[in-house]
């Protein structure tokens, strides 16, 4: 198997040579660490840690659907937060996206992320097909 660049319209994409956001092999899907920032490059929300949430789902979700999954295929999720009472906002987010049981998920509080206005990164991993009802 090979692995396949995924680009999901409306997610911005790092530099060319640098990472890649997105990664499809068969039926599994590996999605890099994302941010809240605009296509133009803002950082969407600096202060509110559940819009930035709500931002970063919206981007795992067109990643997984341009890979031909969704949302319910999501397995395994990790959460960064620049701040730990920033879990219940976060959390009420995730609820906007799941309809099944939710994924297996890691939060983590770190120091900082690259820009002191990020607040949430999240990463998953998903396998197409899985999460169907």
């Amino acid at each position: 198997m090979k692995f396949e660049r995924i680009y999901a319209e409306g997610v911005p994409e790092p530099e060319p040579g640098m990472w890649s956001n997105c990664k499809k092999t068969g039926d599994l899907v590996f999605i890099s660490g994302l941010v809240a920032v605009s296509t133009e490059g803002e950082v969407i929300a600096p202060t509110d840690a559940h819009e930035q949430a709500c931002c970063i789902f919206s981007y795992i979700q067109k990643h997984l659907e341009a890979a031909g999954g969704c949302m319910n295929d999501l397995a395994k999720m990790t959460i960064f937060l620049t701040d730990i009472r920033d879990r219940p906002a976060v959390l009420e987010a995730r609820k906007k996206f799941f309809s099944n049981d939710f994924p297996c998920s890691t939060l983590i509080e770190v120091d900082a992320l690259i820009d002191p206005r990020m607040l949430v990164e999240i990463e998953g991993m998903a396998v197409l097909g899985a999460g169907k009802n």
